[in-house]
């Protein structure tokens, strides 16, 4: 969590609960919108999903283009109406995360690929040796952090609300300990392929995943 506009309690307890089931996929190859989306546009998209009790997940490939990428954002998180169930309308939380491999991945896949701004220090190789994917999954953790604290904007955020810090948010660059601006952290390296990482995911793979912020000690906390 991050500390919130309003007081947090200074301790609060976790019940475990089993994660929920992925929704259906939809994979819209006919770019039927086109290659240049509006905010309008991805609301749009994940409306296809549940629109009850769900976090649909917008993912736009490396040609498509969308207000606001590579200029000051490589994803966002918001919340939208959605239907009306038992005469009751629901809000439906949504993400959408850019490949930006072809149009900014210094700036939305680093440390994958040297930056576009700041010191030009070597790129680090990808886990899973692609530079667009696995910048995406850097991106959509810190928006998935960002949904599960402060999904309605009302929830907990450093700032104010409407460029709020939130749970990944407040550690910009941060991914091991040890780092610093232009310095990701001291990873793990994988010893066969030399590719940097923080997590493991099923199936032997492998990720890289942004620090937390965490207000029990004002800084921010890594996984490795």
């Amino acid at each position: 969590m991050v500390e919130n506009h309003r007081k947090i309690l200074p301790s609060c307890k976790f019940q475990k609960h089993p994660f929920p089931p992925l929704g259906k996929q939809v994979l819209l190859k006919n770019y039927s919108l086109g290659k240049s989306l509006t905010q309008k546009q991805i609301v749009q998209f994940a409306s296809k999903g549940e629109q009850k009790d769900a976090i649909n997940v917008v993912l736009t490939a490396s040609d498509v283009a969308v207000d606001g990428f590579c200029v000051n954002r490589c994803g966002t998180h918001g919340s939208s109406k959605g239907a009306v169930i038992k005469g009751k309308t629901y809000k439906f939380a949504y993400i959408w995360v850019g490949n930006s491999e072809t149009q900014c991945a210094g700036y939305c896949a680093w440390p994958f690929h040297q930056p576009i701004y700041g010191p030009q220090s070597p790129s680090l190789g990808a886990p899973n040796n692609d530079v667009g994917v696995d910048g995406m999954v850097i991106n959509l953790a810190s928006l998935l952090a960002g949904t599960a604290t402060n999904p309605f904007g009302n929830g907990y955020y450093q700032g104010e609300a409407d460029a709020p810090l939130e749970a990944a948010s407040a550690c910009p660059g941060v991914y091991a300990k040890g780092a610093y601006p232009g310095y990701a952290g001291d990873f793990l390296v994988d010893k066969t392929t030399g590719a940097s990482y923080n997590s493991h995911g099923t199936n032997g793979r492998k990720y890289l995943v942004p620090a937390l912020y965490d207000p029990a000690t004002s800084s921010c906390s890594t996984l490795v």
